[in-house]
């Protein structure tokens, strides 16, 4: 079909095509970023397509809206400019083998460094990993502060309870192979699954055997980071994690009916510790 003169031609079912352009290979687990190249799920030159699904997950249904409801061009690329990040997270061996990260991807958030000459040749690469300096400041933990529970140190905790954080918000990214492994199945079977259950959203996932990476229609998540972030590859000192999943009742709201607030906010603490014992 075609929506206008601008749009090129999409197919419903995109086989690959054998006389047409070659996607550019994604080689997960590659040493070094350019041989790994770029993870392109954009839609504004389908030709330049490596991946099946689009980004921002869940929230790429309110761009189509914004689309029909004419206030954004679907040709449209995002500026770049300035949004590399603000601290460098350094390489991990994870990164290099393609069995160990299988759903975000590692170098999501230096695309626009990684990767200038594909911008050059007029791809929209998407970063699908963000990172930035946050202060974040919850009664609670000024509470432990003034009760002795906790010090300040100037650096992590502040004086007047504010707690100062990495922040980064990631995009799920998944490398289909890996992800087939870590189940326990073959990867044909895991993408008929998928296609099945999602009413056969992604036909791609059947037809294109070729492509590799899925961006699923689900929401991302959010890692705060406190401390040193040269410290997490350092094996000699404690990494303490703590998983959390949102609950608007209790954390947003406060409400007393669940109790993941408490868990968060003690998770919270002990990270604090941890980063200020480093």
């Amino acid at each position: 079909m075609k929506e206008d003169s601008k749009q090129t031609h999409i197919k419903l079912t995109s086989h690959p095509d054998p006389y047409g352009p070659k996607p550019n290979p994604i080689h997960w687990g590659a040493s070094d970023v350019e041989t790994r190249g770029p993870i392109i799920a954009t839609t504004t030159n389908i030709n330049h397509r490596n991946t099946i699904g689009t980004h921002s997950g869940s929230y790429s249904v309110y761009r189509a809206l914004s689309i029909v409801a004419g206030t954004l061009d679907p040709l449209h690329k995002a500026d770049l400019t300035n949004t590399s990040p603000v601290e460098t997270i350094e390489a991990n061996s994870s990164w290099f083998e393609s069995n160990k990260i299988v759903s975000l991807d590692p170098y999501g958030h230096i695309v626009s460094t990684s990767f200038k000459s594909f911008f050059k040749d007029g791809y929209d690469i998407r970063p699908t990993i963000a990172v930035t300096k946050a202060h974040i400041n919850i009664p609670e933990i000024k509470y432990s502060l003034e009760s002795g529970q906790l010090s300040s140190d100037g650096q992590i905790l502040k004086s007047n309870g504010e707690t100062l954080v990495t922040k980064a918000a990631i995009e799920p990214v998944w490398y289909l192979p890996g992800l087939a492994e870590r189940f326990g199945v073959k990867e044909s079977k895991l993408r008929r699954i998928l296609f099945e259950q999602t009413a056969g959203m992604y036909p791609e996932l059947i037809t294109r055997p070729d492509l590799l990476v899925f961006l699923p229609p689900i929401g991302g998540m959010t890692v705060y980071i406190f401390g040193d972030l040269k410290s997490i590859n350092d094996s000699s000192k404690p990494l303490n994690v703590r998983v959390h999943d949102e609950c608007n009742g209790s954390d947003v709201f406060g409400s007393d009916i669940c109790t993941c607030r408490p868990y968060l906010v003690h998770g919270i603490e002990i990270c604090i510790e941890a980063a200020q014992a480093q």
